[in-house]
């Protein structure tokens, strides 16, 4: 099994995951081929909560012109995001 650090990449800071949070639900960025499974066992081991639910999604990398070098396109990298959901009662302190 991999370590806790090697699958979770770092929480997600966004307005709408500030949203979930009150519905007691975290984002997180993941590595590309971790599964529920990897999560959930990941996210327990690291904050010492129970995790109910995982969701992934998977983001992939628009298609962006830079302003600068003349209008270069190029690719955003793909990510994945989980969408974990705890038992009422644990919460995650990022502070």
């Amino acid at each position: 099994m991999k370590l806790a650090s090697a699958i979770i990449s770092r929480p997600i800071f966004t307005e709408k995951a500030s949203v979930l949070g009150e519905a007691n639900k975290y984002v997180f960025e993941i590595l590309p081929g971790a599964d529920r499974a990897q999560v959930k066992a990941a996210i327990e081991a690291a904050y010492k909560v129970t995790v109910l639910k995982v969701n992934i999604l998977v983001r992939k990398g628009k298609v962006r012109r830079s302003r600068l070098g003349g209008g270069a396109i190029y690719t955003e990298t793909p990510s994945r995001r989980a969408i974990v959901t705890l038992k009422k009662g644990d919460v995650i302190s990022f502070a």
